[in-house]
């Protein structure tokens, strides 16, 4: 199925329609090898090759990126005071639509997933589908026990908000390991903060069956494949 040439490379990367058409004026684009002399050529992406700036763009109907997000970093689209997530990723990288699938706080790390695909990320958010997310929690105190059994029975937060049951795991000095499939608002914290804990840092490790490439350093990211990616569905 054929397509505009604007439309497809305006959907591949970060650049309007508007400005894929400055690109195509200034000889940036070619076809197949040859220079583009109009933007409104229609193309077949699965066999005509497009090219910007000299490199070839892949069509790729949805992009998923694994970010080990640092701290200091907002999980939006866009902000004018706050470096976000998607600032993270180089402008060869970005394309239309790009939006980090849930959110981390500001001051948490871990995994967080970049996509375009909106219905990939519903699925993945919905509490119907009890997608599990896991994390390591740092507190200011030793943690005891009986953390344990609060978190298998359901924490009640201090708006009175009930939690569903959650697991967790002291691991060792201050850390606890949790696993949640809800996504409450600064919802492990205030679970902690309910019991009398104050968390000091949290880094997300694993969403559903898909864990945190340990080789990526905060603030790295490497793109994931569509099989990778639906491995958070188990």
């Amino acid at each position: 199925m054929k397509e505009r040439l604007d439309k497809f490379i305006a959907t591949q990367t970060a650049l309007s329609r508007k400005e894929v058409r400055r690109a195509v004026k200034d000889k940036r684009v070619t076809l197949n090898g040859s220079a583009v002399k109009s933007a409104d050529v229609k193309i077949d992406a699965q066999s005509d090759s497009v090219a910007l700036d000299g490199a070839v763009i892949t069509y790729k109907e949805h992009v998923y990126y694994m970010l080990n997000k640092p701290s200091g970093v907002v999980s939006a689209t866009e902000d004018r005071a706050e470096k976000t997530v998607i600032d993270i990723l180089p402008s060869e990288l970005r394309r239309a639509g790009l939006f980090p699938a849930g959110r981390l706080d500001k001051d948490t790390t871990g995994l967080l997933i970049i996509t375009d695909d909106g219905d990939y990320a519903h699925r993945m958010l919905s509490p119907d589908k009890h997608v599990v997310k896991s994390y390591t929690a740092t507190l200011d105190k030793e943690p005891q026990a009986d953390i344990v059994t609060a978190f298998a029975r359901g924490v009640t937060l201090a708006d009175g908000t009930v939690c569903k049951s959650a697991e967790a795991r002291l691991t060792g000095g201050f850390d606890v390991s949790v696993e949640i499939s809800e996504g409450k608002y600064h919802q492990v914290k205030r679970m902690f903060a309910a019991l009398g804990y104050h968390v000091e840092a949290l880094r997300r490790v694993r969403i559903g069956a898909l864990g945190l490439d340990e080789s990526l350093r905060e603030g790295d990211f490497r793109e994931l494949s569509p099989d990778e990616a639906m491995a958070v569905f188990g």
